[in-house]
């Protein structure tokens, strides 16, 4: 086994890269693409819009709970093992989808999607952090979170395009062979391992890697900027359907499918904050797109349509680049303990987009989209503080980030 790290430019590297992209395309595909279908499931099942929101908190609030214990796995398996099988699983269940019967058994599949597809970014975050030299490691998650611009896009589009066509049984039937084949795609092109070295924890021992990390000034702060933005981030997409099928703007399932293109801007905006991270610091590159989502949130409270499609835009690229930062912050304060770390960050993620995510619905339903405006600019203020809590947090010493030769 070789303990050269992965460098740019190298075929490795750019097979990664590659791998990575694929990676993230697939979960984020795989988890959201029941997102654009809630107003059809109120529809469907007669549910409000918090009831429909289950079909991507169910999926997304148990992998938050995984996430904290597929990090012990991938020290014992691997990492790569783990992030094939899960891509796999959850594409096989998403299959299923289209051939369920009732409203508790759709979300029973998408509860155990979401146990499936924790394996992957859980480990992927880790992977990278091993894998590649220390000063390309924001670059390729950045990569790896454009990936997963590019799958939600994708995932919620295809499924809003094939509802239209064929209805939303058939559509989410698609993107789960898609998945399969990505998978396929997955296991034949990413690198083996050349930096895991295999540990078997105890709980106990599990357990202490997390109380480290919260003893750390940064890391903590980092998990609840998690939480908030994505909460915002979430909120804004899943009720922004309800509104637009609406009248006055009565658009169709299609024209409302075609807004996550603006996923593409997401892609862009996280491969360059995570290149702007890696130049100036996280510490000094954080608080710019905050301060870019609140003006996001803001602008889609208007009532022309252009201007609220460009609000979304807007949020769009905040998001991803202020998840491109926070992430490859956590990945190289977390040295020692890197899945736990991971599994932190993941888990206050997902359970923003679980708990907040829902919430957000509550405040659709009782105060409509001004609601939700106020909803999530609140989490953003908030994340706001955080942000400013970590500017004054130093970097850890040269000689504790360095990699050992």
């Amino acid at each position: 086994m070789t303990h050269e790290k992965i460098t740019p430019g190298t075929p490795a590297y750019r097979a990664l890269c590659l791998a990575m992209l694929f990676a993230g395309l697939s979960t984020f595909a795989l988890l959201y693409c029941t997102q654009p279908l809630l107003p059809h499931f109120s529809e469907a099942y007669g549910l409000s819009a918090e009831q429909a929101s289950l079909a991507v908190s169910l999926a997304t609030g148990p992998m938050a709970f995984v996430l904290l214990v597929a990090g012990m796995v991938s020290d014992r398996l691997g990492r790569r093992p783990l992030m094939i099988a899960s891509l796999l699983l959850a594409a096989a269940l998403t299959v299923l989808l289209g051939f369920l019967p009732d409203w508790p058994s759709l979300l029973a599949a998408r509860f155990l999607c979401g146990l499936a597809l924790a394996g992957v970014p859980a480990v992927a975050m880790a992977y990278i952090s091993e894998e590649v030299e220390d000063k390309a490691v924001g670059r390729a998650m950045g990569l790896y979170i454009g990936g997963s611009a590019v799958g939600g896009m994708s995932g919620r589009l295809l499924v809003s395009f094939l509802t239209e066509w064929l209805g939303w049984r058939d559509a989410l039937t698609a993107v789960g062979i898609a998945g399969l084949v990505i998978a396929v795609v997955f296991w034949r092109i990413l690198p083996h391992s050349r930096q895991f070295v295999a540990q078997r924890h105890s709980l106990a021992s599990y357990g202490a890697g997390f109380w480290r990390l919260f003893g750390d000034k940064a890391l903590p702060w980092l998990f609840l900027e998690a939480f908030l933005i994505m909460g915002a981030f979430i909120s804004i997409y899943n009720y922004a359907g309800y509104r637009l099928l609406a009248a006055p703007y009565a658009l169709s399932e299609g024209e409302v499918g075609l807004i996550f293109l603006l996923y593409l801007l997401g892609s862009v905006s996280s491969a360059v904050a995570g290149n702007l991270s890696g130049t100036f610091g996280p510490r000094k590159a954080l608080w710019w797109p905050l301060v870019l989502f609140v003006a996001g949130i803001v602008l889609t409270g208007a009532h022309s349509l252009v201007l609220i499609i460009a609000g979304i835009a807007v949020v769009t690229v905040a998001f991803f680049a202020a998840h491109a930062i926070a992430s490859s912050w956590v990945g190289r304060r977390a040295r020692t303990d890197r899945a736990q770390g991971t599994a932190c960050y993941l888990f206050a993620y997902y359970m923003g987009s679980s708990v907040l995510g829902s919430a957000g619905g509550f405040a659709w339903t009782h105060a409509g989209w001004n609601g939700v405006v106020l909803f999530a600019c609140a989490l953003i203020a908030l994340a706001l503080l955080a942000a400013l809590r970590l500017y004054f947090v130093q970097p850890l010493p040269v000689e504790v980030t360095a990699a050992k030769p």
